[in-house]
Protein backbone atom coordinates (compact mmCIF):
# COMPACT_ATOMS: atom_id res chain seq x y z
CA UNK A 1 0.00 0.00 0.00
CA UNK A 2 1.61 3.65 -1.14
CA UNK A 3 2.31 6.09 1.31
CA UNK A 4 -0.50 8.29 0.12
CA UNK A 5 -2.88 5.36 0.39
CA UNK A 6 -2.48 5.06 4.14
CA UNK A 7 -2.47 8.98 4.64
CA UNK A 8 -6.06 9.06 3.97
CA UNK A 9 -7.98 8.32 6.66
CA UNK A 10 -11.92 6.66 7.67
CA UNK A 11 -14.25 8.93 9.28
CA UNK A 12 -14.67 7.91 12.57
CA UNK A 13 -18.53 7.88 12.30
CA UNK A 14 -17.89 6.03 8.98
CA UNK A 15 -16.01 2.66 9.64
CA UNK A 16 -18.92 0.50 9.81
CA UNK A 17 -19.73 1.31 6.72
CA UNK A 18 -16.93 0.29 4.89
CA UNK A 19 -16.47 -3.79 5.07
CA UNK A 20 -14.25 -6.18 3.61
CA UNK A 21 -14.97 -9.77 2.64
CA UNK A 22 -13.47 -12.05 5.03
CA UNK A 23 -12.82 -10.16 7.82
CA UNK A 24 -16.55 -10.53 9.65
CA UNK A 25 -18.05 -7.34 11.24
CA UNK A 26 -21.18 -5.77 11.45
CA UNK A 27 -21.85 -3.82 8.32
CA UNK A 28 -24.03 -0.19 8.73
CA UNK A 29 -26.15 1.24 6.23
CA UNK A 30 -29.12 2.84 5.58
CA UNK A 31 -28.43 6.38 7.50
CA UNK A 32 -27.97 9.90 7.40
CA UNK A 33 -25.08 11.13 5.79
CA UNK A 34 -22.31 11.56 8.03
CA UNK A 35 -21.66 15.60 8.97
CA UNK A 36 -18.76 16.59 7.22
CA UNK A 37 -18.10 13.37 4.78
CA UNK A 38 -18.46 15.40 1.39
CA UNK A 39 -20.93 12.56 0.30
CA UNK A 40 -21.01 11.44 -3.26
CA UNK A 41 -25.34 11.57 -2.71
CA UNK A 42 -27.85 14.37 -4.27
CA UNK A 43 -30.22 16.14 -2.51
CA UNK A 44 -33.75 14.98 -2.17
CA UNK A 45 -34.90 17.22 -4.88
CA UNK A 46 -32.57 16.19 -7.38
CA UNK A 47 -33.59 12.40 -6.52
CA UNK A 48 -37.12 13.48 -7.19
CA UNK A 49 -36.52 15.09 -10.57
CA UNK A 50 -34.82 12.54 -12.13
CA UNK A 51 -37.02 9.91 -11.31
CA UNK A 52 -40.19 12.33 -12.62
CA UNK A 53 -38.40 13.82 -15.67
CA UNK A 54 -38.53 11.61 -18.51
CA UNK A 55 -42.44 11.79 -18.18
CA UNK A 56 -42.45 13.41 -21.30
CA UNK A 57 -46.08 14.83 -21.72
CA UNK A 58 -45.84 16.51 -18.25
CA UNK A 59 -45.15 20.07 -17.03
CA UNK A 60 -42.35 20.36 -15.03
CA UNK A 61 -42.19 23.40 -12.76
CA UNK A 62 -39.27 23.60 -9.99
CA UNK A 63 -40.32 26.38 -6.99
CA UNK A 64 -37.30 27.80 -5.75
CA UNK A 65 -34.46 29.50 -6.99
CA UNK A 66 -33.08 29.15 -10.66
CA UNK A 67 -30.04 27.39 -9.42
CA UNK A 68 -32.11 24.86 -8.01
CA UNK A 69 -33.53 24.29 -11.45
CA UNK A 70 -30.25 24.37 -13.41
CA UNK A 71 -28.43 21.92 -11.31
CA UNK A 72 -30.21 18.92 -12.60
CA UNK A 73 -31.70 20.06 -15.83
CA UNK A 74 -31.46 17.61 -18.49
CA UNK A 75 -28.85 15.20 -16.39
CA UNK A 76 -30.78 11.86 -17.38
CA UNK A 77 -30.05 10.40 -21.04
CA UNK A 78 -33.79 10.05 -20.93
CA UNK A 79 -35.04 9.57 -24.84
CA UNK A 80 -38.95 10.17 -25.69
CA UNK A 81 -40.30 8.74 -28.48
CA UNK A 82 -42.72 11.81 -28.77
CA UNK A 83 -43.15 14.89 -26.59
CA UNK A 84 -39.87 16.64 -25.22
CA UNK A 85 -41.95 19.08 -22.91
CA UNK A 86 -39.70 17.31 -20.21
CA UNK A 87 -36.55 18.48 -21.53
CA UNK A 88 -37.43 22.18 -20.57
CA UNK A 89 -36.43 23.46 -17.03
CA UNK A 90 -39.14 25.89 -16.05
CA UNK A 91 -38.83 27.66 -12.83
CA UNK A 92 -40.65 30.21 -10.29
CA UNK A 93 -36.86 31.90 -9.98
CA UNK A 94 -37.35 32.36 -5.99
CA UNK A 95 -35.08 35.08 -5.07
CA UNK A 96 -35.28 37.95 -2.18
CA UNK A 97 -38.41 39.69 -2.43
CA UNK A 98 -40.65 35.59 -2.74
CA UNK A 99 -38.52 34.51 0.23
CA UNK A 100 -39.45 37.71 2.76
CA UNK A 101 -42.87 37.82 0.94
CA UNK A 102 -43.74 34.39 0.02
CA UNK A 103 -43.42 33.14 -3.84
CA UNK A 104 -47.01 31.60 -3.87
CA UNK A 105 -48.28 34.82 -6.44
CA UNK A 106 -45.21 33.67 -8.63
CA UNK A 107 -45.95 29.96 -8.88
CA UNK A 108 -49.67 30.53 -9.48
CA UNK A 109 -48.82 33.48 -11.95
CA UNK A 110 -45.89 30.60 -13.77
CA UNK A 111 -49.14 27.81 -13.87
CA UNK A 112 -51.47 30.01 -15.31
CA UNK A 113 -49.01 31.27 -17.73
CA UNK A 114 -47.50 27.50 -19.21
CA UNK A 115 -50.59 25.10 -18.79
CA UNK A 116 -52.87 27.12 -21.05
CA UNK A 117 -49.63 27.82 -23.69
CA UNK A 118 -48.78 23.84 -23.32
CA UNK A 119 -51.49 22.03 -22.48
CA UNK A 120 -49.50 19.21 -20.76
CA UNK A 121 -51.26 16.15 -19.46
CA UNK A 122 -50.29 16.88 -16.25
CA UNK A 123 -47.81 18.73 -13.77
CA UNK A 124 -45.00 18.52 -10.92
CA UNK A 125 -44.59 21.19 -8.40
CA UNK A 126 -41.08 20.61 -7.02
CA UNK A 127 -40.89 21.92 -3.77
CA UNK A 128 -36.78 22.72 -3.36
CA UNK A 129 -35.31 23.71 0.30
CA UNK A 130 -36.56 27.83 0.30
CA UNK A 131 -40.05 26.72 -0.21
CA UNK A 132 -40.03 24.42 2.60
CA UNK A 133 -38.50 26.99 5.08
CA UNK A 134 -40.58 30.20 4.15
CA UNK A 135 -43.78 28.01 4.01
CA UNK A 136 -45.26 28.27 0.78
CA UNK A 137 -48.82 26.02 0.28
CA UNK A 138 -47.92 24.51 -2.93
CA UNK A 139 -50.42 21.64 -2.01
CA UNK A 140 -53.30 24.11 -2.50
CA UNK A 141 -52.39 25.97 -5.07
CA UNK A 142 -52.12 22.65 -6.59
CA UNK A 143 -55.77 21.64 -5.97
CA UNK A 144 -56.84 25.09 -6.95
CA UNK A 145 -54.89 24.98 -10.40
CA UNK A 146 -55.86 21.58 -11.54
CA UNK A 147 -59.54 22.42 -10.56
CA UNK A 148 -59.08 25.43 -12.60
CA UNK A 149 -57.70 23.49 -15.62
CA UNK A 150 -58.91 19.86 -15.05
CA UNK A 151 -55.77 17.93 -14.98
CA UNK A 152 -53.71 17.38 -12.49
CA UNK A 153 -51.80 19.29 -10.90
CA UNK A 154 -49.59 17.63 -8.63
CA UNK A 155 -47.00 19.09 -5.49
CA UNK A 156 -43.43 16.92 -5.68
CA UNK A 157 -42.42 17.64 -1.59
CA UNK A 158 -38.61 17.53 -2.00
CA UNK A 159 -37.01 20.13 -0.36
CA UNK A 160 -33.02 19.17 -0.37
CA UNK A 161 -32.47 20.07 3.60
CA UNK A 162 -35.10 16.85 4.50
CA UNK A 163 -32.74 14.23 3.69
CA UNK A 164 -31.17 12.09 1.02
CA UNK A 165 -31.96 10.99 -2.33
CA UNK A 166 -33.67 7.82 -0.86
CA UNK A 167 -36.30 10.35 0.56
CA UNK A 168 -36.25 12.32 -3.01
CA UNK A 169 -37.51 9.08 -4.27
CA UNK A 170 -39.90 8.30 -2.02
CA UNK A 171 -41.44 12.32 -2.92
CA UNK A 172 -41.46 10.84 -6.25
CA UNK A 173 -43.00 7.36 -5.69
CA UNK A 174 -45.63 9.41 -3.53
CA UNK A 175 -46.55 11.58 -6.84
CA UNK A 176 -46.66 9.18 -9.26
CA UNK A 177 -49.34 7.23 -7.02
CA UNK A 178 -51.84 9.75 -7.35
CA UNK A 179 -51.84 9.06 -11.17
CA UNK A 180 -52.29 5.48 -10.78
CA UNK A 181 -55.56 4.71 -10.82
CA UNK A 182 -57.60 7.11 -12.64
CA UNK A 183 -57.29 5.82 -16.08
CA UNK A 184 -59.89 3.33 -18.18
CA UNK A 185 -58.41 -0.60 -17.76
CA UNK A 186 -60.92 -2.16 -20.26
CA UNK A 187 -58.24 -1.94 -23.02
CA UNK A 188 -55.27 -3.65 -20.73
CA UNK A 189 -54.89 -7.97 -21.17
CA UNK A 190 -54.41 -10.68 -19.32
CA UNK A 191 -50.88 -11.42 -20.18
CA UNK A 192 -49.08 -7.28 -18.79
CA UNK A 193 -46.31 -6.16 -16.93
CA UNK A 194 -45.49 -2.33 -15.82
CA UNK A 195 -41.44 -1.43 -16.10
CA UNK A 196 -40.65 0.46 -12.84
CA UNK A 197 -37.14 2.22 -12.37
CA UNK A 198 -36.25 1.85 -15.84
CA UNK A 199 -36.07 5.47 -17.27
CA UNK A 200 -35.20 4.59 -20.83
CA UNK A 201 -31.33 6.04 -20.79
CA UNK A 202 -30.24 5.79 -24.68
CA UNK A 203 -33.45 4.17 -25.47
CA UNK A 204 -32.92 0.95 -23.47
CA UNK A 205 -36.74 1.23 -22.23
CA UNK A 206 -37.82 0.71 -26.24
CA UNK A 207 -34.98 -2.36 -26.09
CA UNK A 208 -36.79 -4.09 -23.06
CA UNK A 209 -40.18 -3.12 -24.27
CA UNK A 210 -39.42 -4.43 -27.74
CA UNK A 211 -38.33 -8.34 -25.81
CA UNK A 212 -41.41 -8.37 -23.92
CA UNK A 213 -44.05 -7.64 -27.45
CA UNK A 214 -41.90 -10.50 -28.69
CA UNK A 215 -42.85 -13.20 -26.37
CA UNK A 216 -46.50 -11.82 -26.16
CA UNK A 217 -46.27 -10.02 -22.84
CA UNK A 218 -48.02 -6.43 -23.01
CA UNK A 219 -46.10 -3.34 -21.41
CA UNK A 220 -48.67 -1.15 -20.25
CA UNK A 221 -46.76 1.82 -18.65
CA UNK A 222 -42.87 2.25 -18.34
CA UNK A 223 -42.28 4.61 -15.06
CA UNK A 224 -40.65 6.43 -16.17
CA UNK A 225 -39.08 5.75 -19.29
CA UNK A 226 -40.38 7.25 -22.31
CA UNK A 227 -43.73 8.08 -19.67
CA UNK A 228 -47.03 8.79 -21.06
CA UNK A 229 -49.67 10.09 -17.98
CA UNK A 230 -52.33 8.25 -19.42
CA UNK A 231 -50.41 5.26 -19.46
CA UNK A 232 -49.32 5.75 -16.02
CA UNK A 233 -52.91 6.40 -14.73
CA UNK A 234 -54.08 3.07 -16.12
CA UNK A 235 -50.91 0.93 -14.77
CA UNK A 236 -53.10 -0.45 -12.29
CA UNK A 237 -54.61 -2.97 -15.01
CA UNK A 238 -50.93 -4.74 -15.41
CA UNK A 239 -51.13 -8.13 -13.66
CA UNK A 240 -47.25 -8.06 -12.66
CA UNK A 241 -44.83 -4.78 -11.74
CA UNK A 242 -41.32 -5.90 -12.89
CA UNK A 243 -39.12 -2.80 -10.52
CA UNK A 244 -35.63 -2.29 -12.17
CA UNK A 245 -34.07 0.03 -9.82
CA UNK A 246 -35.07 -1.09 -6.61
CA UNK A 247 -33.71 2.14 -4.89
CA UNK A 248 -36.34 4.38 -6.58
CA UNK A 249 -39.27 2.66 -7.19
CA UNK A 250 -39.60 -0.34 -4.70
CA UNK A 251 -42.15 1.95 -2.26
CA UNK A 252 -44.17 2.64 -5.51
CA UNK A 253 -44.30 -1.11 -6.38
CA UNK A 254 -45.00 -2.23 -2.47
CA UNK A 255 -47.87 0.96 -2.43
CA UNK A 256 -49.54 -1.00 -5.53
CA UNK A 257 -49.28 -3.93 -4.67
CA UNK A 258 -51.42 -2.69 -1.05
CA UNK A 259 -53.68 -0.58 -2.78
CA UNK A 260 -54.13 -2.37 -6.25
CA UNK A 261 -53.02 -5.88 -5.48
CA UNK A 262 -50.15 -5.91 -8.03
CA UNK A 263 -47.75 -8.35 -6.68
CA UNK A 264 -43.94 -7.12 -8.22
CA UNK A 265 -40.40 -8.71 -9.02
CA UNK A 266 -37.14 -7.14 -8.39
CA UNK A 267 -35.11 -7.69 -11.81
CA UNK A 268 -32.37 -6.07 -13.35
CA UNK A 269 -31.49 -5.88 -17.63
CA UNK A 270 -28.51 -5.45 -16.64
CA UNK A 271 -26.02 -8.33 -18.16
CA UNK A 272 -27.12 -11.25 -20.37
CA UNK A 273 -27.87 -13.53 -17.00
CA UNK A 274 -30.00 -11.33 -15.44
CA UNK A 275 -31.72 -10.52 -18.55
CA UNK A 276 -32.35 -13.76 -19.49
CA UNK A 277 -33.40 -14.46 -15.79
CA UNK A 278 -35.90 -11.25 -15.82
CA UNK A 279 -37.54 -12.21 -19.34
CA UNK A 280 -38.23 -15.89 -17.41
CA UNK A 281 -39.16 -14.46 -14.50
CA UNK A 282 -42.05 -12.97 -16.00
CA UNK A 283 -42.80 -15.40 -17.91
CA UNK A 284 -43.16 -18.28 -15.63
CA UNK A 285 -45.19 -15.18 -13.75
CA UNK A 286 -48.18 -16.10 -16.25
CA UNK A 287 -47.93 -19.97 -16.24
CA UNK A 288 -47.97 -19.59 -20.24
CA UNK A 289 -46.31 -22.78 -21.68
CA UNK A 290 -46.65 -20.50 -24.77
CA UNK A 291 -45.06 -17.55 -24.20
CA UNK A 292 -41.96 -19.03 -22.06
CA UNK A 293 -41.38 -21.17 -25.50
CA UNK A 294 -41.24 -17.92 -27.01
CA UNK A 295 -39.11 -16.31 -23.82
CA UNK A 296 -36.60 -19.21 -24.45
CA UNK A 297 -36.12 -18.96 -28.08
CA UNK A 298 -35.52 -15.00 -27.20
CA UNK A 299 -32.92 -15.61 -24.98
CA UNK A 300 -31.00 -18.50 -27.31
CA UNK A 301 -30.99 -15.94 -30.13
CA UNK A 302 -29.89 -13.05 -28.59
CA UNK A 303 -27.18 -14.64 -26.92
CA UNK A 304 -26.23 -16.79 -29.90
CA UNK A 305 -25.65 -13.14 -31.36
CA UNK A 306 -23.89 -11.73 -28.73
CA UNK A 307 -21.75 -14.47 -27.33
CA UNK A 308 -18.65 -15.28 -29.74
CA UNK A 309 -18.39 -11.91 -29.36
CA UNK A 310 -17.89 -11.22 -25.71
CA UNK A 311 -15.84 -14.04 -26.04
CA UNK A 312 -13.24 -12.42 -27.85
CA UNK A 313 -13.30 -9.29 -25.26
CA UNK A 314 -12.92 -11.68 -22.51
CA UNK A 315 -9.55 -13.03 -23.72
CA UNK A 316 -8.41 -9.80 -23.97
CA UNK A 317 -9.64 -8.48 -20.52
CA UNK A 318 -9.34 -11.70 -18.51
CA UNK A 319 -7.55 -10.97 -14.77
CA UNK A 320 -8.03 -6.79 -14.75
CA UNK A 321 -9.18 -5.95 -11.88
CA UNK A 322 -12.64 -3.06 -11.37
CA UNK A 323 -13.86 -0.83 -8.77
CA UNK A 324 -17.52 0.24 -9.13
CA UNK A 325 -20.01 2.77 -7.06
CA UNK A 326 -23.43 3.53 -8.06
CA UNK A 327 -26.56 5.03 -7.04
CA UNK A 328 -28.43 1.60 -6.32
CA UNK A 329 -27.90 -1.96 -5.20
CA UNK A 330 -29.40 -3.92 -7.95
CA UNK A 331 -27.26 -2.27 -10.07
CA UNK A 332 -23.95 -3.47 -8.23
CA UNK A 333 -25.02 -6.95 -8.34
CA UNK A 334 -25.61 -6.58 -12.22
CA UNK A 335 -22.01 -4.99 -12.79
CA UNK A 336 -20.49 -7.99 -10.61
CA UNK A 337 -21.99 -10.18 -12.66
CA UNK A 338 -21.06 -8.56 -15.79
CA UNK A 339 -17.88 -8.43 -14.71
CA UNK A 340 -17.38 -11.83 -14.03
CA UNK A 341 -18.38 -13.01 -17.51
CA UNK A 342 -15.88 -10.42 -19.48
CA UNK A 343 -13.48 -12.27 -16.69
CA UNK A 344 -13.12 -9.63 -14.57
CA UNK A 345 -12.89 -9.26 -10.96
CA UNK A 346 -14.70 -6.70 -8.58
CA UNK A 347 -12.52 -5.49 -5.67
CA UNK A 348 -13.99 -2.54 -4.91
CA UNK A 349 -17.86 -2.16 -4.91
CA UNK A 350 -20.28 0.74 -3.73
CA UNK A 351 -23.95 2.29 -3.85
CA UNK A 352 -25.23 5.51 -2.14
CA UNK A 353 -28.67 3.90 -1.59
CA UNK A 354 -28.27 0.39 -0.87
CA UNK A 355 -29.88 -1.40 2.37
CA UNK A 356 -29.20 -4.25 4.60
CA UNK A 357 -30.80 -7.16 2.14
CA UNK A 358 -28.83 -5.52 -1.28
CA UNK A 359 -25.60 -5.66 0.83
CA UNK A 360 -26.04 -8.77 2.26
CA UNK A 361 -26.91 -9.90 -1.76
CA UNK A 362 -23.78 -8.19 -2.28
CA UNK A 363 -21.16 -9.47 -0.38
CA UNK A 364 -22.85 -12.98 -1.18
CA UNK A 365 -21.42 -12.82 -4.71
CA UNK A 366 -18.20 -10.51 -4.43
CA UNK A 367 -14.90 -12.24 -4.15
CA UNK A 368 -13.10 -12.75 -0.80
CA UNK A 369 -11.09 -9.29 -0.03
CA UNK A 370 -13.47 -7.30 -1.70
CA UNK A 371 -14.01 -4.00 -0.41
CA UNK A 372 -18.02 -3.03 0.00
CA UNK A 373 -19.07 0.62 0.78
CA UNK A 374 -22.34 2.62 1.34
CA UNK A 375 -22.22 6.03 0.89
CA UNK A 376 -19.07 7.00 -0.03
CA UNK A 377 -17.10 10.11 -0.10
CA UNK A 378 -14.58 10.78 -2.97
CA UNK A 379 -11.36 10.62 -0.29
CA UNK A 380 -12.51 6.81 0.72
CA UNK A 381 -13.12 6.01 -3.47
CA UNK A 382 -9.50 7.47 -3.96
CA UNK A 383 -7.98 5.44 -1.16
CA UNK A 384 -9.42 2.54 -2.39
CA UNK A 385 -8.89 2.67 -6.11
CA UNK A 386 -5.21 3.21 -5.28
CA UNK A 387 -5.04 0.15 -2.87
CA UNK A 388 -6.60 -1.97 -5.12
CA UNK A 389 -4.36 -1.28 -8.21
CA UNK A 390 -7.69 -1.27 -10.12
CA UNK A 391 -7.52 -1.61 -13.95
CA UNK A 392 -11.06 -0.06 -14.41
CA UNK A 393 -13.83 2.42 -12.21
CA UNK A 394 -17.23 2.34 -13.00
CA UNK A 395 -19.39 5.03 -11.79
CA UNK A 396 -21.29 8.58 -12.29
CA UNK A 397 -20.51 11.86 -13.63
CA UNK A 398 -19.46 12.52 -9.89
CA UNK A 399 -17.01 9.70 -10.12
CA UNK A 400 -15.19 10.34 -13.43
CA UNK A 401 -12.72 12.60 -12.24
CA UNK A 402 -11.52 10.48 -9.25
CA UNK A 403 -10.69 7.98 -11.98
CA UNK A 404 -9.04 10.03 -14.37
CA UNK A 405 -7.07 12.12 -11.61
CA UNK A 406 -6.16 8.35 -10.11
CA UNK A 407 -5.49 6.93 -13.98
CA UNK A 408 -7.96 5.02 -13.64
CA UNK A 409 -10.22 3.54 -16.87
CA UNK A 410 -13.39 5.13 -16.50
CA UNK A 411 -17.16 3.50 -17.68
CA UNK A 412 -20.20 5.71 -17.34
CA UNK A 413 -22.97 3.74 -15.76
CA UNK A 414 -25.04 6.31 -14.65
CA UNK A 415 -28.01 8.11 -16.15
CA UNK A 416 -25.70 10.70 -17.63
CA UNK A 417 -24.85 8.44 -20.36
CA UNK A 418 -25.87 8.50 -24.19
CA UNK A 419 -25.25 4.60 -24.58
CA UNK A 420 -27.60 1.78 -24.32
CA UNK A 421 -25.84 -0.61 -21.59
CA UNK A 422 -29.15 -2.70 -20.70
CA UNK A 423 -30.20 -5.79 -22.31
CA UNK A 424 -27.75 -8.42 -25.02
CA UNK A 425 -27.27 -5.98 -27.67
CA UNK A 426 -26.26 -3.59 -24.45
CA UNK A 427 -24.19 -5.99 -22.81
CA UNK A 428 -22.03 -6.54 -25.76
CA UNK A 429 -21.60 -2.28 -26.14
CA UNK A 430 -20.49 -2.74 -22.48
CA UNK A 431 -17.96 -4.93 -23.20
CA UNK A 432 -16.97 -2.58 -26.15
CA UNK A 433 -16.98 0.59 -23.86
CA UNK A 434 -14.71 -1.49 -21.34
CA UNK A 435 -12.17 -2.81 -23.29
CA UNK A 436 -11.50 0.61 -25.31
CA UNK A 437 -11.32 2.01 -22.09
CA UNK A 438 -9.16 -0.67 -20.07
CA UNK A 439 -6.91 -1.61 -22.62
CA UNK A 440 -6.46 2.02 -24.49
CA UNK A 441 -1.92 2.38 -23.99
CA UNK A 442 -2.13 5.91 -22.20
CA UNK A 443 -3.07 4.11 -18.80
CA UNK A 444 1.06 3.07 -18.73
CA UNK A 445 2.29 6.40 -18.98
CA UNK A 446 0.23 7.90 -15.64
CA UNK A 447 2.26 8.29 -12.36
CA UNK A 448 1.09 5.13 -10.67
CA UNK A 449 2.06 2.98 -13.59
CA UNK A 450 4.83 4.48 -14.91
CA UNK A 451 7.02 4.72 -11.39
CA UNK A 452 6.97 8.42 -11.05
CA UNK A 453 4.56 7.97 -8.01
CA UNK A 454 0.98 9.63 -7.22
CA UNK A 455 2.65 13.29 -6.71
CA UNK A 456 2.67 13.44 -10.84
CA UNK A 457 -1.20 13.81 -9.97
CA UNK A 458 -1.18 16.86 -7.87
Amino acid sequence: MSEETKNISILEGRKGQVWRKGEGGAFVCDRQSLAGSVTQRACAFCGSRVVLYPIADALHIVHGPIGCAAYNWDIRGALSSGPQMHRNSFSTDVSEKEIIFGGEKKLRAALDELIPELKPKAAFVYSTCIVGLIGDDVDAICRQTSAKYGIPVIPVDSPGFKGTKRLGYQAACDSISKLIGTGDTSKVGPLSINLLGEFNIAGEAWMIREYFEKIGIEVVATMTGDGRVDDIRRAHGAKLNLVQCSGSMTALAKLMQETHGIPFKRVSFFGMEDTAKAIYEAAGFFCDEVVMERAKNLVRAEIGEVLPQLKAYRRKLAGKKAALYVGGAFKALSLVTALRALGMRTVLAGTQTGNADDYAALRDICDPGTIIVDDSNPLELAKFVMEKDVDLFIGGVKERPIAFKLGVAFCDHNHERKIPLAGFAGMLNFAEEVASSVLSPVWKYVPRRSGLGMEGVR
